[in-house]
């Protein structure tokens, strides 16, 4: 690396667990959210376990940024799709003649932030900028309509138009289907705490559009399209030769590993991944390690040790890689730590001296992981240098010169505790209550975080 180029230190941005959570069990390919249909949440325990995995790699020394939530119920949506009167009128009339519609823009989805947007660092970037694409989430209703309220908020969250720019969704076309970070694993060779000058983009794809005759899911749907990676790849202008797509086996798609993070997870010279977890497993690693270099170290586990179906019910690779002093460190839900077979294998690799991880940390995130999303799915990678740091948002950095704002995380616990119900059951988002409760904990959080007026309602929208 020349001694002039910048250093960058990855950033975890966090998404925040919001006041709805729920189970209504609405993303059709996910199997934990399918199979806790109707049950009740902890709204309350689900921010809270976020935010202390938050405030633990903030302790370890890490960059650690946050998310807001969203607004939920999502009045706007109800009144584009034909619901009129006051918002709490509206809340009843969806209730119902449609229920379902108003269950999709009441979910809390948007905490899992490794969806909100694909992101490419100044280093690898032609005109030397932060990209982030913010993903049109267009398979699930949703999701979909978080789109243009994940884009204001990052733009707020990274207001510095001379270095970051935020772009829009991709068209909600079914070529260019988008879901986000999940899919996307920036690689790079092994440098202290993950700096790195550039990097190795692996785009990971269900489904390529325009090829009838390709192979595809036959149970769940292919939420990722080539053409949406390529897409980002040239908006995020990368350099082709440092970048790599390879399509994700159809077969882990249908036992419900509906994005490429449950089943791979990268980070440095790391790819841990699963036997099944790539259509054509030695393509992907060859082009891997002729990009990568002799660094690259690729650690399979075999189907025989861990079955995809175990991996989806623990999300062993649905953990974060981290660089910490001593090495990378797996973070891990107790979902694995609590299987036989799963902390054998997380045993193995850190015992295993061919490989850079040493360590692994278990976070109880239970209210995410039956809701489909592990400590992958919580956060958003966003390698910065420290001038990017520096013209990040202030209040969305949890950590400065590796030490954790105990003040601020204390503020958004007291936060969190003071507006969150401690059970939710899905016919409850009925209950307009609710939504005036969401809205004046989000007024609240945004003093907190010195964002201003972020969402619709605060606007009068």
């Amino acid at each position: 690396m020349p001694q002039d180029a910048p250093i960058l230190i990855e950033a975890n941005f966090d998404g925040l667990v919001g006041p709805t959570h729920n189970y209504a069990g609405l993303s059709f390919g996910n199997v934990a959210s399918e199979s806790n249909t109707g049950n009740a949440s902890r709204p309350r325990d689900a921010a809270l376990q976020g935010l202390s995995k938050m405030r633990a790699l903030a302790e370890m020394g890490l960059l650690q940024g946050i998310i807001p939530p969203q607004e939920r119920p999502h009045i706007p949506t109800l009144r584009r799709l034909g619901f009129s009167g006051t918002d709490e009128q509206i809340i009843e009339k969806a209730a119902k003649h449609d229920p379902i519609l108003l269950a999709q823009v009441s979910s809390a989805s948007c905490m899992w932030t490794a969806n909100a947007a694909t992101v490419a660092p100044s280093a690898d970037s032609a005109d030397g900028r932060v990209h982030l694409t913010v993903a049109n989430l267009r398979s699930m209703a949703h999701r979909f309509i978080e789109g243009p309220q994940t884009a204001r908020i990052l733009r707020v969250i990274f207001p510095d138009r001379d270095r970051v720019t935020v772009h829009d969704p991709l068209p909600s076309a079914d070529a260019f289907g988008d879901e986000g970070a999940a899919n996307h694993t920036r690689l790079h060779d092994d440098l202290p705490h993950g700096q790195a000058s550039s990097g190795i983009h692996l785009f990971v794809y269900g489904s390529h559009h325009a090829d009838r005759q390709g192979q595809r899911p036959a149970r769940f749907p292919a939420r990722q399209t080539l053409e949406a990676s390529r897409a980002i790849a040239r908006l995020h202008q990368l350099d082709p030769s440092r970048t790599i797509f390879a399509q994700q086996h159809p077969d882990v798609i249908d036992a419900g590993a509906f994005h490429n993070d449950v089943v791979a997870v990268g980070s440095g010279p790391i790819l841990l991944y699963h036997q099944k977890a790539f259509l054509d497993e030695a393509a992907t690693l060859k082009a891997c390690r002729q990009a990568v270099g002799d660094a690259f170290r690729p650690i399979r586990v075999d189907d025989d040790r861990v079955s995809v179906n175990i991996a989806v019910a623990t999300y062993l690779f649905n953990s974060q890689l981290v660089r910490m002093d001593t090495g990378y460190a797996i973070i891990a839900p107790t979902e694995s730590r609590d299987h036989v077979s799963v902390r054998s294998e997380i045993d193995r690799i850190i015992a295993d001296p061919s490989n850079p991880i040493t360590a692994v940390h278990y976070f109880d995130l239970r209210e995410s992981m039956r809701n489909g999303g592990g400590p992958a799915c919580l956060r958003l990678r966003v390698p910065l240098t420290s001038t990017e740091q520096n013209s990040v948002a202030s209040g969305c950095i949890l950590s400065r010169d590796g030490k954790a704002d105990a003040a601020q995380f204390a503020r958004l616990e007291s936060w969190v505790r003071k507006h969150y119900r401690e059970t939710l059951i899905p016919r409850e988002i009925a209950d307009p209550k609710l939504m005036h409760e969401s809205r004046a904990a989000l007024d609240e959080l945004t003093q907190i975080l010195g964002l201003g007026s972020i969402y619709e309602f605060q606007r009068g929208q």
